[in-house]
């Protein structure tokens, strides 16, 4: 008998995360072509960031030959490429940051070429910095706004798709890498109260012209679907918000986490053990805080989240005491990445209208 050695870790990655990567910009052959060549996860950043490699040469191509608007494109696939490179590769800091280097330069030299272009914003935050990308629409503002926020393994560079929806709406998009993600991670770890991050992020959004501060919307992704509504639990400025596969009660969940989230989760929250990253998950709770929620809320599950299960969205739904727009889908995994194509127009349209785009 032939015994058959998996790599659990691989197997996970390959297994459950192709709709996050195809609905966020990886091209199909590309996934294909790349997790086939992988035979265990040792193998995985290096992997993913050769073919990064290959599409921000073509973007250093198109620069150099005044294409502007396929360099943009060429180069912000790039750092999602570069992305997906680091996102779980949390046991060797220093080639995470390496990549993760890569995955930035790409976003921020693409941010000129998008359609409406970036700027990239920088907000002082306690020890560290909090980072963001800023799109205003074409016209006179002030603009409403939405403010992203990515979840535990995501960062900006992986919301380019969703951003841009938001964008044809007329409305300006600020995606940032917060306490715990993307550029922050190293020097702000994972917290439970994010009103007090999000208070700094709609100050900073608030003291600009082009803004208009009463039209402020907020959008959260996986944990970062704890993180919106946990905003807007404390920031009146806050008007609408949609709430993507988040959790009530983050460490509900800790035992049925995959290993891979698991260990990143430790280490962006700063904790030295297991047992301490899992007392921290517990504390990441709406509990107390989702009955002050009065403004409009979207909420995004699926019946199938593996993650984060669906029962986390009725918790909140029946907590909060204001509106609730529920899009609950019996055949949705984690974020419902599987059927974008039934959620993503429909929140775009919702946000805008709450915020009279």
């Amino acid at each position: 008998m032939v015994t058959v050695v998996t790599d659990q870790r691989l197997d996970e990655a390959v297994g459950h995360w192709s709709a996050r990567f195809l609905a966020n910009g990886v091209d199909p052959n590309d996934y294909s072509r790349i997790t086939a060549s992988i035979t265990e996860w040792a193998e995985w950043r290096e992997a993913w960031e050769q073919a990064a490699t290959v599409h921000e040469e073509l973007g250093r191509e198109a620069l150099r030959a005044s294409r502007w608007r396929s360099a943009g494109t060429h180069l912000s696939q790039a750092a999602v490429y570069y992305h997906f490179a680091k996102f779980f590769w949390v046991h060797d800091i220093d080639e995470m940051r390496t990549t993760h280097a890569r995955a930035v330069a790409c976003l921020m030299d693409s941010l000129e070429y998008l359609d409406p272009p970036g700027k990239r914003v920088e907000i002082a935050f306690e020890s560290g910095v909090i980072v963001g990308v800023l799109r205003l629409p074409r016209g006179e503002g002030p603009h409403p706004v939405v403010i992203l926020l990515p979840g535990l393994d995501s960062a900006k560079e992986e919301l380019r798709p969703t951003e841009q929806l938001f964008c044809d709406r007329g409305l300006a998009t600020f995606v940032i890498d917060g306490p715990g993600q993307g550029e922050a991670e190293y020097d702000l770890p994972i917290r439970p109260d994010w009103e007090v991050p999000g208070a700094a992020v709609v100050d900073a959004l608030t003291a600009m012209p082009a803004i208009d501060s009463a039209r402020i919307g907020i959008w959260g992704v996986s944990l970062g679907g704890y993180y919106a509504p946990r905003v807007a639990s404390g920031d009146e400025r806050i008007r609408a918000c949609i709430s993507m596969s988040g959790p009530f009660a983050f460490g509900r969940e800790w035992d049925q986490l995959p290993q891979l989230t698991r260990d990143a989760f430790r280490v962006r929250s700063f904790s030295a053990t297991d047992g301490e990253a899992r007392q921290k998950a517990l504390e990441l709770s709406l509990e107390g805080r989702a009955d002050r929620i009065s403004i409009p809320l979207q909420i995004v599950a699926g019946r199938l989240d593996r993650i984060i299960p669906a029962y986390h969205a009725d918790l909140i739904a029946n907590a909060v005491s204001g509106p609730v727009d529920m899009l609950m889908f019996e055949d949705g995994g984690h974020n419902c990445t599987n059927i974008n194509y039934r959620h993503r127009l429909r929140s775009a349209d919702w946000m805008a209208h709450q915020l009279q785009a």
